[in-house]
């Protein structure tokens, strides 16, 4: 490997223009931190946690070039989750001179000539274990584990790693989502156990998305939330209506609004779509090549999407179906060309690489911390300082919980119950991330039942960002929605948070000057603004000191206490609604529920 590969000075923690993927001549702030760490050390393990779209890929490649040039390996075998990310692996490594085979098949026995190693996946390792032991015991070999958390989805799967590479001279664990909530230990990672007792992964370096996000190497995301109308009819043919992300009802109610919701015949979809269109017309202003994804359940939901899209722009979207022997170059025609739209069955997910993205709509029911975390790194990959990602989804509390906590960093953990924890965030996910990519069937309950979407109708409910909430809520089509739709693409993130809080500003003076002058009937006693505004002050004070002393994001404290004693969020939240969050606050302060 040359000085004109990877040689020359540190670059700051954000840089003008971003190379091609994981080909970055020179490395930001955190890969060198990285791999000074490792140089120093030269650990045969070593776990990198990086947030995505951090450039874990350039951090490994650096390391297998420096590895190779002093003769420590000679050979490199990395393991990706899905045949797509094999290929890119090899396209990044071939940029920087390591000729990695991505066509290796187990029945061939043996790479290609030419190559120093192979890219397979976990389930052609666990298929045949010992054939890559023989292939790693005959070499010095660097084994790169991408996306390692998929170690732990299935017992034959991390006992195959194990069996396989066990021998490597070395082993390079990546991963850039929150590892599985389940107990069961990933190969080659150490635990270490806490006050609790309880074993957590213990990562040799770690670079979260707000360290990221301060040092620019992300982009910002908004978080466009809708909520509205919703109406369907159940097994037993009674009719039923609710709001979607209504606080004070059954999870059972907020999952069948939530189905209404993504149904393609009513009318939340088309009007979301129509808002995240609008919202990536005012991206490409100044980031011309920006595209959209659209994460849809199934097939049949991922179609009639692209159909509206195209009726809604005039353009025929891209679609990646799981079943489609193409999707893989769909994927690549799409990353390389400035179409505006691409709707995908749930299969571009961790590790796919499309920098343009930066608008999508998250149209899918799935809810998993871990899963919701890699769709959201589709979007975060910045190409240059400035650029800024919106996420539209459904106003329910499962997804704006964890669009609160994205800063919020979680360890695998051993030794624990499996059990649901009290806010339903962190409960184990319950399916393999193969099947989480796979098509998604509607649960028993919906489809024995017969469940039926009846319609719906979509309202512009609020912003997500940074732990806080912005908007008062609003019209499709109105001034409250297109206050925020039309917010610039290239803003960093302290500018967005200033302007976000510019436009909440003018929306609570606009509805003040909208309101009808008093009636000539008795009248509500008139707000006292400067009290709304003291308890507002006390209450972020409050929620300050409860998130310092357990940890917790502001936001989901806030989202916790709107569930708990209902109300709208704090901007439109009355004297009473305020003080009932107060006097919860201090019944947690004091150990009461």
């Amino acid at each position: 490997m040359t000085e004109t590969l990877f040689g020359g000075p540190t670059l700051p923690p954000a840089y003008p223009e971003r190379a091609a993927w994981g080909t970055a001549p020179k490395l930001r702030a955190w890969q060198q931190e990285a791999l000074d760490l490792y140089l120093r050390n030269s650990p045969r393990d070593f776990l990198a946690v990086a947030t995505p779209g951090a450039g874990k890929t350039t951090f490994a490649l650096r390391v297998a070039s420096t590895l190779i040039d002093s003769g420590a390996v000679n050979r490199v075998t990395i393991v990706a989750p899905t045949d797509h990310l094999k290929r890119q692996w090899a396209d990044a490594a071939a940029k920087v001179g390591i000729a990695i085979d991505p066509n290796f098949k187990n029945s061939d026995g043996q790479h290609g000539r030419g190559f120093i190693g192979v890219a397979v996946t976990y389930a052609q390792v666990a298929s045949k274990p010992l054939l890559h032991r023989a292939k790693t015991e005959a070499a010095r070999t660097l084994v790169i584990l991408d996306e390692i958390h998929h170690g732990g989805e299935a017992l034959s799967w991390g006992d195959g790693l194990r069996e396989a590479f066990d021998p490597a001279v070395r082993r390079l664990s990546l991963t850039g989502t929150p590892f599985r909530s389940d107990t069961s230990p990933i190969p080659f990672v150490e635990y270490a156990q806490d006050r609790d007792g309880i074993r957590r992964s213990k990562a040799d370096y770690t670079y979260g998305y707000g360290n990221a996000l301060r040092d620019h190497v992300v982009r910002p995301v908004m978080f466009m939330a809708y909520s509205g109308q919703m109406r369907w009819r159940t097994s037993a043919g009674e009719e039923m209506a609710a709001s979607l992300g209504e606080a004070a009802v059954t999870k059972d109610i907020t999952s069948h609004a939530w189905r209404t919701a993504l149904n393609p015949a009513g009318e939340w979809i088309p009007a979301v779509l129509a808002g995240a269109d609008r919202r990536l017309s005012e991206v490409r202003r100044t980031v011309p090549d920006a595209g959209g994804l659209v994460i849809a359940t199934d097939h049949e939901d991922a179609r009639a999407y692209a159909g509206q899209l195209k009726r809604i722009t005039g353009e025929s979207p891209t679609v990646i179906l799981s079943d489609d022997a193409k999707a893989s170059s769909k994927i690549e025609e799409f990353t390389a060309s400035e179409k505006r739209w691409m709707v995908a069955v749930r299969m571009v997910s961790e590790g796919v690489d499309v920098p343009r993205l930066s608008v999508g709509v998250y149209a899918t029911s799935t809810s998993t911390p871990l899963f919701f975390a890699q769709a959201v790194g589709r979007f975060v990959r910045a190409r240059k300082r400035g650029e800024t990602a919106s996420v539209f989804l459904p106003s329910v509390p499962q997804l704006m919980a964890l669009a609160n906590s994205m800063e919020a960093e979680r360890d695998h953990a051993l030794d624990r119950p499996e059990k649901e924890d009290a806010d339903g965030l962190f409960n184990p996910e319950d399916s393999l991330m193969a099947e989480a990519n796979r098509e998604d069937k509607a649960s028993d309950s919906l489809t024995k039942g017969k469940f039926e979407a009846l319609d719906s109708q979509a309202s512009f409910d609020r912003v997500l960002f940074d732990g806080g909430e912005f908007g008062t809520g609003g019209e499709v089509g109105s001034d409250d929605e297109m206050d925020f739709l039309g917010i610039p693409g290239l803003l960093d993130a302290e500018q967005v948070g200033t302007l976000l809080r510019q436009r909440q500003h003018e929306q609570l003076n606009r509805k003040n000057r909208k309101a009808p002058a008093a009636a000539e009937s008795p009248a509500p006693a008139v707000p006292d603004h400067r009290m709304l505004m003291d308890l507002r002050n006390e209450l972020a004070k409050n929620v300050a000191a409860w998130s310092a002393r357990t940890g917790t994001p502001h936001g989901v404290v806030h989202t916790k206490l709107r569930t708990v004693c209902g109300g709208p969020p704090v901007a439109q939240a009355n004297e009473e609604q305020l003080q009932s969050r107060l006097r919860k606050l201090q019944d947690w302060f004091i150990g009461r529920k």
